[in-house]
């Protein structure tokens, strides 16, 4: 009997330690699901909020400065303009600011690269118009990168102008430490030689940061803004 009564008592430790551990798990597969939601979907709240507040701001600022001029932003963080690609939808449009920290893409925005490479500017009369954006999380602007193809337009607006680009080579996949995609002359593109480019870059595949893709395009003409902004062909 003793023996008895000693085996029951261990398979009630037993199966109080598995309901234990059972609630365990749940209660970290709550925790798990809870961080993917704040991750993939709070994120992108509050990055799309302060992205929309800030570039309310820019243009506001265009509206009220003096027409003359056009200077390279002088700190990190500072805005430069709004990048249009009918591609990845009919209204999109993602603010442009200068760097890509951790910081300033979390802002909700794409961020001009200054290392490497020395950042260029649209109106630069040479260089490569390098940018980045989050895939997944802080906004999510690149997220639909992958629905850029060759031929489609790229546009940068600025407080001035209008910069057209078309794409012309895709690279679907490569190392995160693969810094030629964003050189001057973008190494692994169809172009050879100095000229005006962009350069889009994001993490893939989605939900992973274990690579980089890259889309690559030349600009193909400058349209004046007008007193109402009439945005190019491309986009209308």
């Amino acid at each position: 009997m003793a023996q008895v009564a000693r085996e029951r008592r261990w398979r009630g430790r037993v199966r109080v330690a598995a309901g234990a551990g059972g609630d365990l798990l749940i209660a970290l597969g709550v925790l798990l699901a809870l961080f993917a939601c704040y991750s993939l979907w709070w994120t992108d709240v509050v990055a799309d909020r302060r992205a929309e507040r800030a570039g309310d701001l820019l243009r506001r600022t265009w509206s009220a400065a003096a027409p003359a001029g056009r200077a390279v932003p002088p700190v990190r963080g500072a805005g430069i303009g709004f990048l249009h690609v009918p591609a990845m939808g009919r209204d999109y449009q993602v603010l442009i600011r200068l760097g890509t920290d951790e910081d300033t893409l979390a802002e909700g925005v794409a961020g001009v690269y200054t290392e490497p490479y020395p950042a260029a500017m649209p109106w630069d009369a040479q260089g490569n118009v390098a940018l980045a954006a989050h895939r997944d999380g802080h906004g999510a602007k690149f997220h639909d990168l992958d629905a850029v193809e060759p031929g489609d337009a790229v546009v940068v607006e600025t407080r001035d102008s209008w910069y057209v680009y078309r794409v012309d080579g895709v690279l679907p996949q490569t190392s995160e430490y693969d810094t030629g995609v964003i050189a001057p002359v973008p190494v692994g593109s169809p172009y050879h030689a100095p000229g005006r480019y962009i350069t889009l870059t994001t993490c893939t595949p989605v939900y992973t940061s274990d690579y980089r893709m890259a889309v690559w395009g030349s600009l193909v003409r400058v349209d004046p803004v007008d007193a109402v902004r009439t945005p190019p062909a491309e986009l209308r």
